[in-house]
């Protein structure tokens, strides 16, 4: 059993081992930069939505896109294990939010790596569920939280001793904290996945907290801007991700692997892995949201509105709609039903189409207007995005 910060070393490869990674990590730097900036409120949300999904997902606790719409709404299933699903993935998109404002840039980041931080991660997600939700497959009650109390295995991986818990997390957190700004830090937040992984610091919840940290860092680095987020790509890769994991997990492989306890060829590997996939997301995501595009993304899905759906929406509704969008704001109602240049009679009923469609948001009967972001209308909007929310919408 584990009980020395010596048995997960190294944190780090050696700077030999480095240069290629910080060459892809420099590559990250750059397509990040390349985002637009903050996305609008009700796309944020919708982010929230799908990262949640795929966090889901990679638990095996799969909830269709269409059942957290409906969550949402505060719609949950009969089915008491889909319910418990949907409250969780509630849970992960309100968590995700409340750290987001709490580390929200570097400054943050010295605490981000602190015991207290990774247990609070733990609290922001589990405190948010019923007490029945508390519960693991074996009948253990989940204190959220809590360190664990009992030693574990997961797989062919033995966990470290529970009592070994505290000093293993300070050296973790020392160790990433202290590296420096810049292309560094994006291999240090992928080890520093792996590696409080490999020392399971709670009961149950770990492979989510581990996630959410690595999500909150990226993004108090201010390289995701709430626009990516590396959770879809490890779901979309999920067989990999876990295989990867496991063989970080590996013992050191002769004396040319290294100087700790552990393989540094298959840390470096799993960072090179890490990499690969922010930089899949980020250059998905910017090819994505090509503004310039999306003036005909929102025709297109006016068009099959009006054309094929006959849901009462117009192709008139385009430039405000699209101005909308742009300004990422909100609009007085009457100034919408003006841009779209149809007679008042006309207007109001294409606008009740659209919020009928949830074209369309407002806070109330008679609030202003925002742009929102329905299920079935991304195939228009944002294709290929998230399949099994078209799908699901289909």
């Amino acid at each position: 059993m584990y009980s020395s910060a010596h048995q997960f070393t190294p944190l780090m490869p050696a700077d030999a081992k480095q240069e290629a990674l910080l060459v892809k990590a420099h590559e990250l730097v750059i397509e990040a930069l390349r985002l637009p900036g903050q996305p609008a409120a009700e796309l944020r949300n919708l982010l929230r939505g799908m990262n949640s999904y795929y966090s889901n997902r990679i638990e095996g606790q799969h909830t269709r896109p269409l059942e957290l719409e409906q969550a949402l709404r505060r719609d949950f299933s009969a089915e008491p294990e889909l319910a418990a699903r949907q409250r969780m993935a509630l849970a992960h998109m309100d968590a995700e939010r409340a750290l987001e404002i709490a580390y929200p840039d570097e400054a943050a980041i010295a605490s981000i790596y602190q015991i207290q931080t990774v247990q609070a991660m733990h609290t922001e997600l589990f405190k948010r569920l019923p007490q029945s939700d508390l519960v693991t497959a074996d009948g253990e009650i989940i204190t959220p939280g809590q360190l664990r109390q009992r030693d574990v295995q997961v797989g062919q991986h033995i966990a470290p001793a529970f009592a070994a818990l505290p000093n293993l997390l300070q050296a973790w957190g020392q160790q990433y904290s202290n590296v420096r700004r810049g292309e560094k830090s994006l291999l240090a937040v992928a080890a520093a996945h792996h590696r409080l992984g490999w020392i399971h610091p709670f009961i149950d919840g770990n492979g989510r907290v581990m996630r959410l940290h690595t999500h909150a860092v990226m993004h108090a680095l201010g390289y995701t801007r709430g626009i990516w987020s590396p959770l879809r790509g490890f779901a979309r890769n999920q067989q990999r991700y876990f295989a990867m994991m496991a063989d970080a997990d590996s013992p050191r492989r002769g004396d040319l692997d290294g100087r700790g306890n552990l393989s540094e060829q298959a840390l470096v590997n799993w960072i090179d892995f890490v990499l690969e996939i922010c930089l899949d997301q980020a250059r998905f995501m910017s090819k994505l949201l090509a503004f310039g595009q999306m003036k005909a993304r929102i025709a297109a899905c006016l068009s099959f509105e009006e054309e094929v759906q006959k849901s009462g929406v117009r192709r008139a509704a385009l430039t405000p709609l699209n101005y909308l969008f742009m300004d990422g704001g909100e609009i007085e109602r009457g100034e919408f039903k003006l841009m779209m240049g149809l007679g008042e009679r006309t207007s109001g009923t294409v606008l009740a189409a659209l919020l009928e469609r949830g074209l369309l948001k407002s806070d109330t009967p008679q609030g202003k207007l925002r742009f929102a972001f329905p299920l079935h209308a991304l195939r228009f909007y944002f294709p290929a995005m998230w399949p099994e929310a078209e799908a699901d919408a289909a």
